[in-house]
């Protein structure tokens, strides 16, 4: 039913309860997760007077992105096939195109829960790839 399982991550505190999922789907099925972590390419601290240079963000994020691939790496079950992706742009853009161009089955993610002006503010990468993902999408709190 499920080959290939996408397992985005951004590195938060929780993100072992996706990996937990998508690790028992994966050993279920006998499928490949695709762990993804995506180096946001937004800087939103850039500005003439304060914030972070476009390089300094990058690096940052790079850094980041490559930790929270191994740490969420680290949480999948012995035995599972594991490939890793890093892409570079806007999340949710990123992580529906790996859908479409890696052919993947199902997508598991975690999501913050954020409601309110959080919610307004900081947008929700899972409620948009459920929105726009081409195959279905299990979310799981963090």
């Amino acid at each position: 039913m499920y080959d290939d399982i996408l397992l985005p991550t951004d590195g938060s505190d929780g993100m072992d309860a996706a990996a937990t999922h998508a690790g028992e789907l994966a050993a279920r099925f006998d499928a490949t997760v695709h762990v993804l972590s995506v180096v946001d390419t937004r800087n939103r601290f850039e500005s003439p007077s304060s914030g972070l240079s476009a390089d300094a963000w990058l690096d940052a994020e790079r850094e980041r992105a490559a930790e929270a691939i191994e740490d969420t790496v680290a949480q999948l079950p012995d035995g599972v096939t594991v490939e890793t992706a890093t892409r570079e742009g806007v999340p949710t853009t990123e992580i529906v195109g790996f859908a479409e161009d890696e052919d993947v089955d199902f997508v598991v993610m975690g999501t913050h829960g954020r409601t309110g002006l959080d919610h307004y503010l900081i947008g929700s990468v899972a409620e948009t790839v459920v929105r726009e993902s081409p195959v279905p999408v299990l979310t799981v709190r963090l």
